[in-house]
């Protein structure tokens, strides 16, 4: 997160923002900064590739399935612009450590012992890592516990869309971030890879819940898409992953996805349509 700080402190921030006086490097300043970015920045992910999304992928049939919410849209929306703001703050402390130096985030290819072997071995790493995190921190949510009070309200979408992509309640979607953040203080990984990551999981995340539900058919029970995620949704117990279906298999919370078998949401709109 320093990159973006330091572009933004070049072109906007302390030529136009900030008095003279007060240094770049400041804490305050900084974590005042990286606060407006990330929440910027989160704004505009979600706005941009949901919108996208939701007009040009999204089947927009499927808002006529029962279980599909009135004004359930503007509902999502609201719900994730007034949870998005709360997430920021402690991703902040997290990208604030890491401005100050605390991760292994490196600067140039030259930095890793491995050199351009490594950022594709540590982009694999962060996929795979982020992907367990996501499975047991998401199944643990689904404790009773915490179900009612946290993430209850992320599935009060049953037929989602894109934009309920980022409506969680702000301990749940910082939670299911929580793997994204830690990783680079556990492992090397390149600056600019890691910001490509970042936005590449949140556009990952709107894909699994646009509807879309198109996967190769070899890579049908590998990857975790928008088929077996809307099972999540629909039946609670199944397909906690984020990317892969790996650790819900081994979990033992794998479900092959009902729009796979006939028994989707789709097949059950033809079925109201033919009767």
């Amino acid at each position: 997160m320093d990159l973006v700080l330091d572009a933004a402190d070049r072109h906007l921030l302390t030529p136009y923002v900030y008095p003279a006086g007060w240094p770049e490097g400041e804490p305050c300043r900084q974590l005042l900064s990286l606060f407006v970015i990330t929440n910027l920045g989160a704004l505009a992910l979600y706005l941009l590739f949901g919108t996208l999304s939701y007009y040009f992928i999204f089947d927009h049939r499927l808002k006529t399935h029962p279980q599909f919410l009135e004004n359930q849209v503007r509902r999502e929306i609201l719900y994730a612009l007034r949870s998005l703001p709360w997430i920021s703050v402690p991703t902040v402390a997290l990208f604030f450590a890491e401005v100050r130096g605390y991760s292994k985030l490196y600067d140039n290819i030259e930095d890793s012992p491995y050199g351009w072997t490594g950022v594709f071995l540590s982009m694999l790493s962060f996929l795979f890592f982020t992907d367990m995190g996501i499975y047991w921190i998401h199944r643990a949510l689904h404790h009773k516990l915490l179900y009612k009070r946290f993430h209850k309200p992320h599935h009060l979408w049953k037929i989602a869309t894109p934009f309920a992509s980022h409506a969680f309640h702000p301990v749940d979607g910082f939670m299911q971030s929580l793997p994204y953040h830690v990783y680079p203080f556990l492992f090397p990984l390149h600056k600019v890879t890691y910001l490509g990551l970042y936005i590449f999981v949140n556009v990952w995340t709107i894909s699994i819940h646009d509807g879309d539900y198109r996967v190769p058919r070899l890579l049908r029970h590998v990857i975790n898409g928008s088929a077996h995620h809307t099972d999540h949704h629909l039946y609670f117990d199944y397909n906690y992953g984020q990317y892969f279906t790996l650790w819900d298999k081994i979990g033992g919370s794998y479900k092959s996805p009902t729009a796979f078998e006939g028994k989707g949401p789709h097949d059950y709109l033809r079925k109201l349509r033919e009767k």
